[in-house]
C-alpha cells in the first residue's frame, strides 16, 4: 500500500450466486451503499467479472449527492459502470483491481492503482494519453454502444484492448464498434495488449495491429498506436476526465 489509506473490503464481496458475486439485488445495494456513504472517497471494484451491466442503470438512477465527490475505478466489465458514471460528470478511471494481486507480478498492479487513487501518481498513468481519454475492454465497449451508458466520444482518445478472443471476433467486433458515428468522432483509436489470443484452424492470416489499422482506415478514425493497457499486472491507469496527472 502506498500512502495514507484504509480499504474496506465490503461484505458482499464474499457472497457467491451463480457467476456472480451475490445476486443482482444484492450487488447493486452493496453499491448504492458505499455511493452515498460520505465517508468512503472512492470505491474501487474488487473485480471485473461480468456483472456490472446487469446492475449499472439502476445504480445511476438518481445518484446521492456522495455519489459525485467520489472516483471510481476499474476494468474490464466494470467498464458499463464506469461508461455511465463518466457519463453521468463523476469521476472514474481505467485500472488495476484488487483481483490482480492473484496475477504473476500482481502486486506492483495494485500498488499502482493505489498510487494513483491515493496521491494521483503520474508515473501510474498510461504515458501516452491525449486528453480527454478513455479506456475499454473492446468486447464491453461493443455491447454498451446504443445503450443509455454509452459516452461522447467526440475527441477522445480511445483505448481497447481484450483477452481470450479469436482474431476473427476481435474483426468482427471493430467493424461494429467503427461503424458508430460516435465512436468516428473519438480523437483517435489506440490498441492495448489483446491476451490469450486463441488458435484458429486456418490461421485468420492478420494479427490484431493489422485488424485494428484496417478498420480504422475504413472508418476514418485515426490510428494512433499501442496502449500500455490490457488484462494483465501491467496495465496502467487511465483516467476518464481532460487532467490526468
Amino acid at each position: 500500500m502506498r500512502g495514507d489509506c484504509e480499504l474496506q473490503i465490503h461484505p458482499q464481496c464474499f457472497l457467491s450466486d451463480g457467476h456472480f458475486a451475490g445476486p443482482d439485488e444484492a450487488r447493486l445495494a452493496a453499491l448504492r451503499e458505499v455511493m452515498a456513504d460520505p465517508a468512503v472517497d472512492a470505491v474501487w471494484f474488487a473485480r471485473g467479472g461480468y456483472g456490472s451491466n446487469r446492475i449499472a442503470e439502476a445504480a445511476l438512477a438518481n445518484l446521492p449527492d456522495a455519489a459525485r465527490s467520489k472516483v471510481y475505478m476499474g476494468y474490464s466489465d466494470a467498464g458499463f459502470l464506469l461508461a455511465g458514471l463518466h457519463k453521468a460528470g463523476v469521476g472514474v478511471a481505467w485500472g488495476p483491481m484488487p483481483q490482480d494481486i492473484a496475477r504473476e507480478g500482481g502486486a506492483n498492479a495494485v500498488a499502482r492503482a493505489l498510487d494513483w487513487l491515493v496521491r494521483r501518481d503520474g508515473s501510474a498513468v498510461e504515458a501516452e494519453l491525449q486528453p480527454p481519454s478513455m479506456a475499454f475492454n473492446l468486447t464491453v465497449l461493443s455491447n454498451l454502444l446504443g445503450t443509455p451508458l454509452e459516452p461522447d466520444f467526440t475527441g477522445v482518445d480511445l483505448l481497447i484492448e481484450d483477452i481470450d478472443e479469436h482474431l476473427y471476433r476481435i474483426d468482427r467486433t471493430l467493424f461494429h464498434v467503427t461503424a458508430s458515428e460516435n465512436v468516428r468522432k473519438a480523437g483517435r483509436l489506440r490498441l492495448g495488449r489483446i491476451g490469450n489470443i486463441p488458435p484458429n484452424d486456418p490461421d485468420f492470416g492478420r494479427d490484431e495491429v493489422s485488424i485494428v489499422e484496417d478498420w480504422c482506415g475504413r472508418s476514418g478514425i485515426a490510428y494512433g498506436g499501442r496502449a500500455d493497457i490490457g488484462h494483465d499486472a501491467q496495465n496502467k491507469v487511465v483516467p476518464f476526465t481532460s487532467e490526468n496527472r
